[in-house]
């Protein structure tokens, strides 16, 4: 993939689990847009600390947001519906 290239995905989160926002090793992410159609948790995370910084109730967006993400922080969105599967999504571009 090359700087400028879209990065998006749509996944069915398990109940209570959770949807990294990672690039691989090589790259680096600005993430524009969270989609959920549940309450979520966003946290900014390095796989050992994990900060939570809002929380969302119901379906929505993070619009026009820029989330910059590699692989050694990335964004964690935490599904808190503890009974179901849930969509969550997200798009942005590749920078590095």
């Amino acid at each position: 993939m090359a700087v400028g290239d879209v990065k998006s995905n749509l996944v069915s989160v398990s109940a209570g689990g959770n949807l990294d926002i990672r690039p691989p090793a090589n790259e680096e992410w600005v993430i524009h847009n969270i989609y959920h159609e549940y309450d979520v948790d966003l946290a900014f995370t390095d796989g050992t600390n994990v900060l939570t910084f809002d929380t969302d109730y119901g379906s929505g967006v993070y619009a026009k947001y820029a989330f910059h993400v590699t692989n050694s922080v990335w964004i964690r969105v935490i599904n808190r519906d503890t009974a179901n599967s849930r969509l969550i999504g997200y798009d942005g571009v590749q920078t590095k």
